[in-house]
């Protein structure tokens, strides 16, 4: 099996999604892959287990891609062996009304990890330069100031909303959040395979939206709009990684491995030593106990 490493999927210069492949040749089989994958996320859950008690770094997932790009199956099995005391998972759907109360990044806001714990957005803050770009009639539904149709929603909006996501990126990574963000790439003719398995198997209908029709005719808009915002978002503070993901057993070894491999560089993430006084009476504490 072919070894990966982290950097060759990360984004530190500008990319074109229509040039990178959505398939990855690990020159194994499938069972090998998934052997591969359980062993680094029973791995990632030990680790998980030191950042929680270490307790300095927050540590945030964001998963974006294309519908049917698999961003759930990948959070059930890449997480699968995580203490849910250390991890929360946050799908963004169209928001509330309550949070159309607020600023676009508030719920994003409350929904960021504490030191010691995981986040994962499925769907993230990035869907506000996303599909309100592909839909800028949604805008209005925010009930901002200077919007008062879709004609005043101009490439200077979108900029200043780029530059408020990197600087809410910034932000948080100065104060102790490590963030990670996948793009589950995916080709338009594996989507057409996976929308038209959800419609052939019955247990599978229940995914299927006609919406899902309607959006994939959008595919080019999309992808124009995640390459810009991949491009002008990739930090080494808050870095883009392009997973292909044609092959979902592949995307999720891949992003563990990453995950994983990236996280172990932190090498003052170890578990706190007693204090003095603990470690002296441990004896004496054992010994309590033995003898109720």
């Amino acid at each position: 099996m072919k070894k990966i490493h982290g950097d060759n999927f990360k984004v530190t210069d500008t990319v074109e999604l229509s040039k990178i492949p959505t398939t990855l040749d690990l020159d194994t089989t499938e069972k090998k892959v998934e052997n591969e994958l359980e062993e680094v996320r029973e791995k990632l859950g030990e680790l998980q287990d030191t950042i929680y008690a270490h307790g300095k770094y927050a540590i945030l997932v964001c998963l974006q891609g294309m519908d049917t790009s698999g961003k759930d199956s990948l959070i059930r099995e890449v997480f699968k062996d995580f203490n849910v005391r250390g991890i929360t998972v946050h799908s963004f759907k169209v928001p509330t009304s309550l949070e159309l109360g607020h600023d676009y990044l508030w719920r994003h806001y409350i929904a960021l990890p504490q030191r010691g714990k995981f986040s994962v957005f499925n769907r993230t803050h990035y869907e506000n330069v996303l599909v309100t770009r592909v839909h800028p009639e949604y805008i209005l539904g925010e009930n901002l100031p200077d919007i008062h149709s879709v004609d005043d929603i101009d490439n200077q909006f979108w900029d200043q909303r780029l530059e408020q996501i990197q600087n809410f990126e910034k932000h948080i990574a100065q104060n102790g959040t490590l963030i990670y963000k996948f793009y589950l790439h995916l080709s338009k003719d594996e989507q057409k395979n996976r929308l038209l398995r959800r419609l052939e198997k019955k247990e599978k209908n229940w995914k299927f939206s006609a919406g899902d029709l309607k959006e994939r005719k959008l595919w080019d808009q999309y992808q124009s709009c995640y390459q810009e915002a991949i491009n002008r978002t990739s930090f080494p503070h808050a870095p883009w990684y392009v997973i292909p993901a044609d092959d979902k057993p592949v995307a999720r070894y891949v992003v563990a491995k990453i995950l994983y491999d990236t996280l172990r560089e932190y090498k003052d993430i170890e578990e706190p030593e007693l204090d003095d006084k603990t470690k002296a009476n441990l004896g004496l504490y054992k010994e309590q106990l033995e003898n109720e």
